[in-house]
C-alpha cells in the first residue's frame, strides 16, 4: 500500500510507516497539481495544515481510503467529498492540547502587556516605556468561547493568574463545572462582561465569522480577544476595523482564513494587534507527538482494520462494533439479499431490531451497504451509506423494540419499492450463525447459504416433482428444499438451496413450469 505525505512530518513519523512495510511519497514542498497527481493511485494521505483536499482531488484518488490531518482542524479538507466517497477522515485531537493552550496565554500576556511593541521599537532605536503601560491579568475576566479541551487547559492555565472565569459552550452546562471555576453564560453576556475573549471552537457554519463587526462591537471598549483555533471565526476585516476605531482595545491572532498572509492582509500593521503565523502547535514535543500519532493511526487502519478518532465515522465505540459484528454481519446479509430479491427504485426501508439486537445505528448502517452496494459504483461502508441512500431518495425508519419474541435477537428489514414491500427477517443464533426466520411474509427458519431459489407457486401437487426433474435434467443437484404452506390463498412457498446457480435463460425457462407463480434466484456471499 502507498502513502501520500503531502506537509511535513517528523522523522520518527515517516520511520512507523516505513517499518510497516508501506510506500511512501513525500512532497512537503509539492504543488497542489503534484500532490493531486501523487494521490491517484494512493491508499492513505496524511497532511497537516500546508496541504488543502479538494472535491476534485478525492474524486482523482480513485483508491484513497483514508486521510490523516496531524493536527485537529479539518477545514483544509473537503469534508463533505471525503465521506460521500467512504474515505476516513480523521485527525489528532489530543496532541496539541498543551502547546496550542501555552500559545494561547502567550499570546495573552504579550497582548496585555504590549511586549511586541517594545520589542519592535527597541530594534528601530525607541524606548517607549511610558507609552506601553499594560494592564494586569489578575482580576480580569477571561470569556472562554468552547470548552473542549484546550479551552479547558486555557481556563486551568489562567486561573493561577487570579483571572475570574466565564465561559460559553452550546454543548455544556454549569452542572459540569464547579460554580468557583467557571460560569457559564450566553454569548452575548460573554462578549459584553469579558476583558479577555479566547476562542476554542472548530471553524464551521455556526461558527465562521462568529466575531464579526457588530459582535466586536459589544465587546469593552477595554477588551482583548485572542484566536488560535481557526481562521475565519473571527471576521478579519471586522477586527481591523474594531481595533483600528478603538471599539475594542486589541487582538492576538495566530489563524488565519487564507494562509500564509502577507502585508498586504487587513490585520498587518496595526500596533494593537499581536500576529503569530500559525504556531500553537508549533512545538517540538506536538510535531513529534502528531506525527507519530497520525502515522499510528493510518498504519492501523490500513493494515489492521483498526479504528481510532476518525471524524466521520458514526459509530463511535469501534470496541462495540466488534462486539456486535454477528448482527452487523447478518444486517448486511438481509441487505444484500434484499437487492436481489427486487429490481427497481428504492422508496423506503424500515429496519427493525428487537432483543440483544439493539444497536440499531450501526445494524442499519450494516443493512444499507449490503442493500445498496449494487446501486451506485462506489465502494459503500459504514461512512458513507447513509449519505448515499439520502441522494437515491431512499427514506429510512429505524425502530428499536423491547418487546417479546421467539427469538432473542431479531432484524428485521422491509424495502418497499414501486409500492410493494419486501420482507427479510434474521436472527443470529448461539452458534453466532445468521438464520433467516421472515422470507417475504413466510415464517420459515433458512441458513442462508450459497445459491438458492425463492419460489412461490400454485399449493397443488406434482409442482416439487416437475422442480426436481427439470434440475435434474440439467445436472443441478439439489442439496435442500424447504416448503411453507402457510401463505393462504392456495398458493406455497419453497427456498431450494442449490449446488450451482442457473442463468438467466434457464431461470426463465423453469419459470414457465406450470403453476409456478414466481421465482426469484439470490446468491449468498461467503
Amino acid at each position: 500500500m502507498k502513502i501520500l505525505v503531502s506537509d511535513p512530518i517528523t522523522d520518527a513519523g515517516l520511520s512507523i510507516l516505513k517499518d510497516s512495510g508501506l510506500d511512501i511519497v513525500y512532497l512537503p514542498d509539492g504543488t497542489p497539481e503534484e500532490k493531486q497527481n501523487a494521490a491517484k493511485d494512493v491508499h492513505g494521505w496524511i497532511i497537516r495544515s500546508g496541504t488543502k483536499i479538494t472535491a476534485e482531488m478525492i474524486h482523482t484518488a480513485e483508491n484513497l481510503q483514508v486521510i490523516g490531518r496531524a493536527g485537529v482542524g479539518v477545514d483544509n479538507i473537503d469534508f463533505p467529498s471525503a465521506t460521500r466517497k467512504g474515505i476516513v477522515v480523521m485527525n489528532t485531537p489530543d496532541v496539541n492540547t498543551i502547546s496550542a493552550a501555552e500559545h494561547t496565554v502567550g499570546l495573552m500576556l504579550t497582548l496585555s502587556r504590549n511586549i511586541h511593541q517594545g520589542h519592535s521599537g527597541l530594534e528601530k532605536g525607541e524606548w517607549n516605556r511610558h507609552k506601553l503601560v499594560g494592564t494586569e491579568l489578575r482580576f480580569k475576566t477571561l470569556g472562554i468561547v468552547g470548552l473542549g479541551k484546550i479551552g479547558r487547559e486555557v481556563m486551568d492555565r489562567c486561573r493561577a493568574f487570579g483571572m475570574n472565569m466565564i465561559g460559553f459552550d452550546p454543548y455544556v452546562s454549569q452542572d459540569m463545572f464547579r460554580e468557583d471555576e467557571i460560569k457559564i453564560v450566553d454569548l452575548d453576556t460573554l462578549t459584553k462582561t469579558a476583558d479577555f475573549i479566547s476562542v476554542h471552537v472548530p471553524l464551521n457554519d455556526h461558527t465562521r465569522d462568529l466575531f464579526n463587526y457588530e459582535r466586536l462591537c459589544q465587546m469593552k471598549p477595554t477588551a482583548r480577544i485572542i484566536n488560535v483555533a481557526r481562521g475565519g471565526i473571527i471576521n478579519e476585516t471586522d477586527l481591523a476595523k474594531a481595533v483600528k476605531e478603538e471599539k475594542i482595545a486589541g487582538a492576538a491572532i495566530d489563524v488565519f482564513t487564507s494562509e500564509p498572509i502577507d502585508i498586504s492582509h487587513p490585520l498587518v500593521g496595526i500596533p494593537n494587534i499581536v500576529l503569530s503565523p500559525h504556531l500553537g502547535a508549533s512545538t517540538k514535543e506536538a510535531k513529534e507527538g502528531v506525527s507519530r500519532a497520525i502515522c499510528e493511526q493510518v498504519r492501523d487502519y490500513l493494515l489492521h482494520d483498526k479504528l481510532s478518532s476518525a471524524l466521520n465515522m458514526p459509530i463511535s465505540d469501534m470496541a462495540k462494533l466488534k462486539e456486535i459484528q454477528p448482527f452487523l454481519q447478518l444486517a448486511e446479509l438481509l441487505g444484500h439479499l434484499q437487492s436481489q430479491i427486487a429490481e427497481g427504485p428504492i422508496s423506503h426501508v424500515s429496519i427493525d431490531c428487537q432483543g440483544a439486537a439493539d444497536e440499531i445505528k450501526p445494524i442499519s448502517l450494516a443493512c444499507l451497504k449490503g442493500l445498496l452496494q449494487s446501486h451506485v459504483p462506489e465502494r459503500i461502508n459504514y461512512i458513507n451509506a447513509e449519505t448515499i441512500a439520502k441522494e437515491l431518495g431512499v427514506e429510512l425508519d429505524l425502530h428499536y423494540s423491547t418487546a417479546e419474541s421467539s427469538y432473542t435477537n431479531l432484524i428485521s428489514t422491509k424495502v418497499t419499492i414501486g409500492g410493494k414491500v419486501y420482507r427479510l427477517d434474521g436472527s443470529v443464533f448461539e452458534d453466532n450463525r445468521p438464520r433467516l426466520v421472515n422470507i417475504l411474509d413466510r415464517e420459515m427458519e433458512v441458513t442462508p447459504r450459497g445459491t438458492m431459489l425463492l419460489v412461490e407457486n400454485n399449493d397443488v401437487p406434482g409442482v416439487i416433482g416437475n422442480v426436481g426433474t427439470f434440475l435434474g435434467g440439467l445436472n443441478v443437484n439439489i442439496a435442500a428444499y424447504l416448503l411453507n404452506r402457510s401463505g393462504g390463498k392456495g398458493s406455497a412457498f419453497a427456498v431450494i438451496r442449490l449446488d450451482n446457480s442457473l442463468s438467466k435463460e434457464t431461470l426463465k425457462v423453469l419459470g414457465e413450469i406450470d403453476d409456478i407463480q414466481s421465482i426469484n434466484q439470490i446468491q449468498v456471499l461467503n
